[in-house]
């Protein structure tokens, strides 16, 4: 059911963007040759360019979009956000990453915390981790019932099929990462104390439940992987590559049109008319310590 390779990407959306080589099957990880920076920056470049192109459809248009961002721990997920989100209103465009439910959510309806983040008119929301959250770490840690889980997969693709006859656009990508590559990850979080935070207990634990947690990938595509809003696999063993794959992926889904307004010309500062500064001896300045 799921997709082996990539589409390309919208050739009206990204004109002249480099051709990055297609995702090999995922679970070959195959290497490709290092991407340099330089190449890798302007391409970023480029399609941030065309993402707030798309954004400014999106609003015009009023469509609602949602994003669902899955895979393995370390896969990429955050910083493929960061790159997306990076360069687009954030009035229109929100980050929705859950913590683990409280105990008055425990007693709700389990997609009644995830529904209230659903856009308006006009909105894009990237979800960083999302529903899908009983179907992998809740079923293997234990965390749900079997009933509950056996539940979840019932309704989670009656509700994708209800959104989208709603008007809202779903979009699913699963970041899949090697065992070898998730580790050299791991050992960077531990030794950078600005990236500590990202290394949960749970994190560390799911590395004794690799193989579990790819069973549960495997049940979860054969229930999720639908027609209407497929699975979109990702080859994220290199970060850059899966950054401008997911991008140019992105804009090839959203067919938009450039909407730029014409250039903007500053109207002249008002004259001061006799305005007198007050003594910057009466303001808390920041000290400039650099």
């Amino acid at each position: 059911m799921s997709k082996d390779k990539q589409e390309k990407p919208h050739k009206n959306n990204a004109e002249g963007s480099v051709s990055l080589a297609p995702a090999e099957n995922n679970d070959n990880h195959a290497k490709h040759h290092e991407l340099k920076g330089k190449t890798y920056e302007k391409e970023l470049g480029k399609l941030q360019v065309e993402l707030v192109k798309m954004q400014e459809w999106i609003r015009a248009k009023g469509l609602k979009v949602i994003v669902l961002f899955e895979g393995r721990d370390a896969a990429g997920k955050g910083g493929t956000i960061k790159r997306i989100t990076e360069t687009l209103n954030p009035r229109y465009c929100r980050v929705v990453a859950l913590p683990a439910p409280t105990e008055k959510e425990l007693t709700q309806w389990y997609f009644q915390r995830y529904v209230v983040h659903l856009p308006s008119a006009g909105e894009m929301v990237l979800f960083d981790r999302s529903w899908y959250n009983r179907a992998g770490v809740e079923r293997v840690m234990g965390f749900c019932t079997e009933d509950e889980y056996r539940e979840f997969m019932r309704s989670c693709p009656e509700l994708e099929r209800m959104l989208i006859r709603s008007g809202v656009m779903v979009i699913k990508y699963w970041f899949s990462v090697s065992d070898e590559e998730q580790e050299k990850r791991f050992q960077a979080r531990i030794h950078d104390p600005t990236r500590r935070w990202k290394l949960s207990p749970m994190d560390l634990n799911a590395r004794s439940h690799w193989v579990e947690y790819s069973k549960a990938k495997d049940d979860m595509f054969a229930a999720t992987d639908l027609k209407q809003c497929p699975w979109h696999v990702v080859n994220a063993n290199d970060k850059k590559r899966a950054r401008l794959n997911v991008i140019s992926h992105l804009l090839s889904l959203i067919p938009y049109k450039d909407l730029t307004p014409p250039p903007i010309k500053l109207p002249p500062r008002q004259k001061d008319g006799g305005y007198v500064r007050p003594p910057m001896g009466d303001q808390t300045f920041v000290p400039e310590k650099y």
